[in-house]
């Protein structure tokens, strides 16, 4: 190694008193131990690739190497010969001798990765330097046109795709591991009560056709304009933030044991609005009223014991509107770090922003987004999604896949797809005139029937049943619940 460790190939650059983060001898240590086994290149081309080199000539030389292998030709000091004899580069360090010179010097081949990583890790704090100096550059300049908000959002998107760089992927994982996991799952599902395997809803019917919720899925809700899409959404997080239990899983790790901390982006509504219908909901007090302060004492004092008894809800909101799926991304990485995150709920999708200009490739990045944020932080996503105008042309008024807006993308990506349909909202708009009595008796009946009832459609489930599940839905306190069935009707009453 002495031999070459001499050999400085770097321009002008290191004579500055703070040199930008390299490390030649690991560079030099790396090629060399590819040039003298090629079988390393397949342990390190997950880490890094040519970019990653801070020399220019090592990155050639590390990308001829690696056009070479991918095509099962060997890569050696003679085989590249033949390829660099004209690289100025490489004629200042003397000529293709150099790499028989680093070959010569490579130590072992064990510590390849190590290499490779530290070679990766200063890449990333060069690039980091570099986007510090084009922030700051970039806020120097005045310039009418550009905000100092947009300069935030396009720095955080930077960064962001500077932290999703390299992530060396898992790779193939043996069946045996894969089969260990799957025992695992099942035995967590067995020993809970109720058999969920995922946490749980709050709502009985919907748990059993879903399972709970499950870590890595994604979970499209959708509905017409008052259908309740927001409700629900709401119940649900409210259900799960208040079971919220800590413990040890049964995978050794401290964590929610029951329930689970909850994120909700509420790109439509603010904050208060959201936490006013969950006030509603807790408090039995109509939101209406709460909105106009219009409440009793009793009422009042109902609203403030549950506004109290809330405040330890692990619930966390962020009410940002016209989010790009990017910072979206990057805001739940940090929750999750922070206070810790099981389930994440969007209200909604078509409220996202992406990068693309045609609407429907950017609707499909942001669901292909929600579905990465699944699976990176191994939560389920649950985002709610705007249908197509057809659902009012059609006499059965029950949506289906084809109706989600821009839905190609959403319905590929998503794991599950509900739909929330309640038939007494089109019904009370068919109400007859007071003088056909005959008319208007049916349509009271119909109304008894359909009132305080609502359906969720499951369209598409990747790991169970499709069907529908009926629950009570109560509209004054914008609450949904588990809806008691005929037979049920004696044990609802205790």
């Amino acid at each position: 190694m002495n031999e070459i460790s001499t050999i400085n190939p770097v321009g002008p650059e290191t004579q500055n008193a703070d040199p930008m983060p390299h490390s030649i001898e690991a560079e030099q240590q790396l090629l060399g131990a590819i040039l003298t086994n090629n079988d390393i290149y397949d342990r390190v081309a997950s880490v890094i690739n040519a970019s990653h080199f801070y020399d220019p000539v090592h990155a050639r030389i590390y990308e001829v190497a690696a056009a070479r292998i991918a095509k099962n030709n060997l890569a050696s000091p003679v085989t590249l010969k033949a390829f660099l004899e004209d690289d100025e580069g490489l004629k200042e360090l003397g000529g293709p001798a150099y790499l028989a010179r680093l070959a010569g010097a490579a130590i072992s081949a064990y510590a390849a990765k190590d290499y490779a990583q530290m070679i990766y890790d200063m890449a990333i704090r060069r690039e980091l330097i570099g986007l510090g100096h084009t922030i700051a550059d970039r806020a120097q300049q005045m310039d009418v046109t550009e905000e100092p908000r947009e300069q935030i959002v396009q720095a955080e998107q930077a960064l962001y795709k500077l932290s999703e760089q390299g992530k060396t992927d898992s790779g193939f994982v043996s069946f045996l591991k894969a089969v260990t996991e799957a025992v695992q799952t099942a035995n967590a599902a067995y020993q809970r009560d109720g058999g969920l395997a995922g946490v749980s809803t709050g709502l009985i019917d919907l748990d059993a056709k879903l399972g709970g919720l499950h870590p890595s899925d994604l979970l499209i809700l959708a509905g017409r304009p008052s259908m309740g899409k927001t409700s629900l959404a709401t119940n649900i997080a409210f259900n799960v933030a208040k079971a919220y239990k800590k413990g040890i899983r049964p995978d050794g790790t401290e964590g929610a044991v029951e329930g689970g901390i909850v994120g909700f982006y509420s790109l439509e509504m603010s904050s208060e609005q959201l936490a006013a219908r969950i006030l509603s909901e807790a408090s039995e007090v109509p939101s209406q009223q709460i909105r106009r302060g219009d409440m009793t004492e009793q009422e009042f004092r109902r609203f403030v014991d549950a506004a109290k008894a809330l405040e330890a809800c692990p619930l966390y909101i962020d009410d940002t509107p016209a989010l790009p799926i990017a910072q979206l991304a990057a805001r739940a990485r940090r929750l999750k770090r922070t206070h810790g995150l099981d389930v994440l709920i969007i209200d909604y999708l078509q409220l996202c922003r992406g990068t693309a200009e045609n609407r429907v490739q950017e609707i499909g990045e942001i669901s292909m987004g929600m579905k990465a944020i699944a699976k990176e932080l191994n939560i389920p996503v649950i985002a709610l999604s705007q249908l197509s105008r057809s659902v009012e042309s059609r006499d059965d008024k029950r949506p289906q896949l084809s109706d989600l807006r821009e839905s190609g993308s959403i319905e590929q990506d998503a794991d599950v797809v509900m739909f929330v349909f309640r038939e007494e909202y089109y019904k009370e708009r068919e109400k007859p005139g007071e003088h056909d009595l005959e008319k208007m008796a049916t349509w009271q009946e119909e109304m008894e029937r359909l009132h305080g009832r609502a359906e969720v459609i499951i369209g598409k489930q990747r790991h169970g049943p499709i069907g529908t599940v009926d629950l009570s839905f109560e509209s004054q306190f914008t609450r949904f619940g588990n809806l008691v069935k005929p037979w049920q009707q004696d044990q609802g009453a205790h």
